[in-house]
């Protein structure tokens, strides 16, 4: 009869360690599963523009909700007539504030392996040249980025 208890509370202790197991195993995979879902900054690309030509561009600030991190980065595109198409087009992110704090055109000229840039936005202003230098420099290492706060 001692070995039947001893047996029954071994038996109870185990099945108190499974479920505990498959609860901690189940809440690590939903942690993991909802993480996946937050899109990490580094995600997303500094630089999105044609690879030539002349095109408006914008110069947007993101913010991540859940760490803070913080970047900005450069998108331009010929086919976007306004600054705001530009910005619609780069959409909204999941978990991360995006504000555009200016805009301006880009002249690529990849035959020269060059990038100007310069002007302003009617609608959002005259986006910060240097931090969007900086930003091109980046990801166009080999090439001449300069910039001008003249022209539109």
């Amino acid at each position: 009869e001692k070995i039947e208890t001893s047996n029954q509370a071994a038996h109870d202790q185990l099945e108190k360690v499974f479920i505990q197991l498959v609860f901690m195993s189940t809440i690590y995979s939903l942690q993991r599963r909802f993480l996946s879902l937050i899109p990490r900054m580094d995600a997303i690309p500094n630089v999105d523009i044609d690879p030539s030509g002349v095109f408006k561009y914008i110069l947007i600030h993101l913010k991540s909700k859940s760490d803070g991190a913080e970047k900005f980065v450069v998108r331009g595109y010929a086919d976007c007539p306004y600054h705001a198409d530009v910005l619609d087009k780069f959409g909204s992110q999941r978990n991360i504030t995006v504000m555009c704090t200016g805009g301006g055109r880009i002249k690529h000229d990849p035959a020269a392996k060059s990038l100007f840039v310069y002007g302003y936005s009617m609608g959002f202003g005259q986006a910060d040249h240097e931090e969007t230098v900086r930003v091109l420099r980046s990801e166009f290492k080999d090439y001449k980025v300069d910039y001008s706060n003249d022209g539109y």
